[in-house]
């Protein structure tokens, strides 16, 4: 049994555990709770509860069921089965590969190397009259009231519409790109440290300089609203299981440089726009990104292949990034 981590003093007299201090419960199959437990209906038994009836949104795959948990997100329940599956079988190969090079905002979720866009729902930015209303009328009710309670439940009925539409547009776009190549490229990012609060600049004499604080929270809530790791995550967990390559490279300088030429410089993008100073190569800039994305990635590979082969060879050159094979 596993609930939220409660800061707490020294050890002292056992506390009260209320109705809502524990979030998911964990049993072996067949030791306190069965799974299909019912011969004409789906239903998981838990030992102490009975049988409940649960609505089975995909049938259940398994060699072997090993662990069935529960767990509660506000009002609702959940089963959820850990299994022993048969190893999947790889997709047939199509011969093609793709850099992704990711957007944010009205820019996109992300562009390929091929010129395609892959569109950014923003379903938060498209929940926050909702979200507001929810969180005044939260924010005028008494704590401990029934009245709280209830609006807590309703803010957090929309936080899950949100998160559930943004996973499952996620799912359904990396399996797009799986799907179509046989190799995947994207950028390696440091999402965490991309989205960290912009850190204050003392004037010394007692104030604080602009530190650009404000665009700096918008960008963060649109790399969160994106989804940017999740997507990245399951793009690799699904090119593992249908034995694609992944690879991740670092994308320093890949928007300044041109995929033609080679040349970098600064000046070689203007907003969505990049013009090559040197041969004159015009492109979308995220597009052009997308394709320097591809090569890094093609070249990390072939090193990684080569010192496989050659043992010899060494291998700090891979600090570039991360190449998975399926």
């Amino acid at each position: 049994m596993t609930g939220h981590l409660r800061p707490s003093s020294a050890p002292g007299y056992p506390r009260f555990k209320g109705i809502g201090y524990f979030d998911t419960v964990d049993h072996r199959n067949g030791d306190g709770a069965k799974w299909d437990s019912h011969p004409t209906q789906t239903r998981v038994y838990f030992q102490g509860v009975g049988h409940i009836k649960v609505k089975q949104h995909r049938p259940v795959v398994a060699r072997r069921l090993t662990r069935i948990g529960i767990r509660r997100e506000g009002r609702r329940w959940y089963v959820v089965l850990a299994a022993d599956q048969a190893l999947p079988v790889a997709l047939q190969m199509t011969g093609v590969r793709v850099g992704i090079d990711l957007a944010t905002g009205p820019n996109g979720l992300a562009y390929t190397s091929l010129g395609e866009r892959i569109e950014n729902p923003a379903y938060g930015r498209a929940s926050q009259s909702r979200l507001a209303d929810a969180d005044r009328t939260l924010a005028r009710t008494q704590r401990g009231s029934n009245r709280r309670r209830k609006a807590r439940e309703r803010l957090a009925d929309v936080h899950r519409k949100i998160r559930n539409q943004r996973h499952d547009y996620l799912h359904k776009a990396a399996r797009r790109l799986v799907d179509r190549y046989d190799v995947i490229v994207a950028e390696d990012l440091n999402i965490a440290g991309m989205t960290r609060r912009a850190a204050p600049r003392p004037d010394g004499t007692g104030g604080y300089e602009h530190n650009g604080g404000s665009a700096k929270t918008g960008l963060n809530r649109s790399i969160r609203d994106a989804g940017w790791r999740l997507f990245l995550e399951m793009i690799r967990a699904k090119a593992e299981s249908a034995g694609r390559e992944f690879i991740q490279v670092d994308p320093a300088y890949t928007s300044q440089s041109c995929s033609k030429c080679g040349h970098r410089e600064a000046a070689n993008r203007n907003g969505k726009f990049f013009n090559c100073l040197l041969c004159g190569h015009v492109d979308d800039a995220d597009v052009n990104a997308a394709v320097n994305i591809l090569k890094s990635g093609l070249a990390l590979r072939d090193t990684a292949e080569a010192a496989t082969r050659s043992p010899s060879i060494g291998m700090t050159s891979l600090g570039a990034g991360r190449v998975l094979f399926g």
